[in-house]
């Protein structure tokens, strides 16, 4: 058993939860018990998430979607209400971590993602150096980049073409950073990569050349809880398990 409040203090200091500007809260986010040893993560914290927890008696709940965002008027009623009475009722902490498990050099999402295709980073672009640029071991076709990352991520990905160019150089942002593609064309890439797209990316990969793929926003964010799971099961010994729900989002 470790104490959660030591837990919290190692994550924050290890995200650098401090450095983000987020839409919401990072960290503890509901408090439970005082100790921890069973830890239950997913990507968001969920109804169904939050009920596999209880079942597998887990004490803490690791994920990077929260239950409160900016926006939020900040009454617990309806399905925030529910998630927040399961998490209460059973003395079950919420530990949630956004922007900065995305940028987290090792156990981030953009990390993770690119460890797993193969990518070669060099550097990283946009808003709080939320994008990561690299390069491909070797040259490829889009058809190709979009085989191997169906093979890794279990999704089909929504691809916009561009001109046709053997891609090399690559840019990626897991999630919804779709708005971040001007921002990578700027970059000289030949890809970009992300979770999700909207009507203006068509346009913008067929002007500039520079192809677009979505490969999904639960898919491409999957990594970073796993690895950071992995790291606290190691560090703390804890008792670990990642409950993949799926989402075609």
């Amino acid at each position: 058993m470790t104490r959660t409040s030591e837990i919290d203090h190692y994550l924050n200091d290890l995200l650098g939860v401090a450095q983000f500007k987020d839409y919401g809260p990072n960290g503890l986010q509901v408090q439970g018990k005082a100790t921890t040893a069973r830890w239950v993560g997913g990507v968001t914290a969920s109804r169904a998430l939050i009920h596999a927890a209880i079942e597998q008696q887990a004490d803490a709940v690791l994920v990077h979607h929260g239950l409160f965002w900016r926006g939020q008027d900040g009454r617990l009623t309806g399905w925030l209400a529910e998630r927040v009475r399961s998490l209460m009722v059973h003395g079950i902490n919420l530990f949630a971590y956004h922007l900065p498990l995305d940028a987290h050099p090792e156990f981030g999402n953009n990390a993770q993602l690119g460890r797993r295709m193969g990518w070669l980073p060099e550097g990283q672009f946009g808003e709080q150096g939320l994008g990561w640029l690299g390069r491909l071991p070797e040259p490829q076709d889009l058809a190709g980049l979009a085989q191997h990352i169906d093979r890794e991520l279990g999704r089909v990905p929504l691809v916009l073409p561009g001109d046709g160019r053997a891609l090399r150089r690559v840019a990626w942002c897991t999630g919804g950073a779709q708005g971040y593609f001007e921002a990578a064309i700027a970059a000289g890439v030949d890809v970009f990569v992300t979770g999700e797209v909207s009507e203006p990316q068509m346009h913008w990969a067929a002007e500039s050349g520079v192809a677009f793929v979505a490969a999904g926003h639960h898919a491409t964010e999957r990594g970073g809880v796993q690895a950071l799971g992995q790291h606290l099961a190691e560090r703390f010994d804890l008792a670990w398990t990642f409950i993949d729900l799926p989402n075609p989002a």
